[in-house]
């Protein structure tokens, strides 16, 4: 694969993932944190407390490192951090299809309707492959590339 193609499917893949983590975040950010607390207490990891203060903290979480990445700024850092909140997901999907627990809502994107934590899983692990490209060829047109000294 020549450089040109890997800096647009590193820019696309860098798009993609920022533009995905600015959704998730913003739509459970404008809601009630109450509804996604709920949802992660689903998964019977952490308390109700607990899960309210990370109902609160999540969604700015993933807003600002969805447009860290979708700019390019800290290009490598921030889609290194969005991989590991994927490895986190990935773990609380993981246990809780294991487990057998009644997930109806994974609270991915808000309150609404979720698919099954199988295809949950599956999509994530795309999405995985997605931080991988981002990290690996991500910094062609951003942020970080336009303030480096020749």
């Amino acid at each position: 694969m020549n450089e040109k193609t890997r800096d647009i499917l590193g820019l696309l893949a860098r798009l993609a993932l920022g533009g995905l983590f600015i959704y998730s975040g913003l739509v459970k950010a404008l809601s009630p944190a109450e509804e996604f607390g709920f949802a992660i207490e689903g998964y019977k990891v952490l308390n109700a407390e607990l899960s309210l203060w990370a109902a609160y903290a999540v969604p700015w979480l993933e807003l600002y490192a969805g447009l860290l990445l979708a700019a390019g700024v800290f290009t490598r850092c921030n889609a290194l951090f969005i991989g590991a909140a994927l490895l986190g997901f990935e773990a609380l999907l993981g246990q809780a299809w294991l487990r057998g627990l009644p997930i109806t809502s994974c609270g991915c994107f808000g309150s609404g309707g979720g698919n099954s934590i199988g295809r949950e899983f599956a999509q994530n692990l795309v999405f995985l492959a997605l931080a991988w490209v981002s990290w690996k060829y991500g910094r062609a047109w951003s942020a970080d590339r336009a303030v480096e000294t020749p």
